[in-house]
């Protein structure tokens, strides 16, 4: 979040072959900041970050799933990713 072209963020973990689950970020860019892309966020991050703490992959959406309330809905977000897989993450 503290990157000025982020308005909102939700980090997740996807499914990886090799980990397991990869670290990804899902960002809401902040429209009155100029446009930013994957590889900037994550050298953001590792400055920041230890380096098992930094996402992987960063992935840009119009906006993030919430309740009534505002609060993130993960399961949500998660769901695309972990359809059709043996194991799940709530």
């Amino acid at each position: 979040m503290s990157h000025p072209a982020v308005r909102e963020v939700a980090v997740i973990g996807i499914p990886d072959e090799k980990w397991g689950e990869l670290v990804t970020v899902l960002v809401v860019h902040d429209d009155s900041v100029e446009p930013v892309d994957e590889a900037a966020l994550i050298a953001h991050c590792r400055t920041r970050l230890a380096g098992y703490k930094c996402p992987k992959r960063v992935e840009f959406r119009p906006e993030l799933a919430r309740t009534a309330t505002g609060k993130i809905q993960k399961f949500k977000l998660r769901q695309e990713f972990w359809q059709g897989r043996d194991r799940q993450v709530n």
